[in-house]
C-alpha cells in the first residue's frame, strides 16, 4: 500500500488541508520524544497556512480591523514523536456561528506508521483589531471560514 494511500485512510474527516513537519533535534524533550509546546506550534501553523491558503492573512486583518484570535487549546496526544519522524499535520473548519466563534480540529499522524499522534481543537472568537474587543464576524469571514467537515457539537 502506498504512503498516499495510508495516510487517506487516518484521516478522521475527509479533504483535510495538510501541511508536513520534520521533527527536529531541537523539538526533544528531556523524554527523548517531541515537546508538547512543538505541538501547539504545529496546530497553530497549520491554521495559519490553511487561512493563508483561504485568502485571509494578517494584512486582510489589519484592512478589515477585525481579526481571529484564539480563546482555547484543547490537545490529546495519542502516541509520541522522535527526532526525524516526519508528521502530516491536518486541519478542518468544524464551527463556525457566523457571529463571533470559530472551530477548528486537528489530527497529527506519523507518516510512516499511519497512526494517529494527536488530536486538538482550537476555538477563535472574532476582535477588533484596535479594540482587541470581541466583535461581530464580517461576512467575509462567515463565506471564507466555512465548514470543512461536520463534527457533532462544533456548531454552535
Amino acid at each position: 500500500m502506498s504512503q498516499r494511500r495510508i495516510l487517506e485512510d487516518v484521516w478522521d474527516h475527509p479533504n483535510p488541508f495538510i501541511i508536513q513537519v520534520v521533527v527536529k533535534p531541537d523539538y526533544i524533550d528531556d523524554f527523548q520524544h517531541t515537546n508538547n509546546v512543538v505541538y501547539l506550534t504545529w496546530m497553530a501553523k497549520a491554521a495559519w497556512d490553511h487561512s493563508i491558503a483561504l485568502g485571509i492573512n494578517f494584512e486582510t486583518f489589519s484592512e478589515i480591523g477585525k481579526g481571529m484570535v484564539v480563546r482555547a487549546h484543547e490537545m490529546e496526544y495519542f502516541a509520541p514523536s522522535h527526532e526525524g519522524d516526519k508528521v502530516s499535520i491536518a486541519t478542518w473548519i468544524t464551527g463556525n456561528d457566523g457571529r463571533l466563534r470559530l472551530r477548528r480540529r486537528f489530527q497529527m499522524v506519523n507518516e510512516a506508521t499511519g497512526k494517529t499522534l494527536l488530536r486538538g481543537r482550537t476555538d477563535f472568537v472574532c476582535i477588533d483589531v484596535k479594540s482587541g474587543r470581541p466583535t461581530r464576524m464580517p461576512e467575509s469571514f462567515v463565506a471564507t471560514y466555512a465548514l470543512t467537515a461536520d463534527m457533532p457539537g462544533d456548531q454552535g
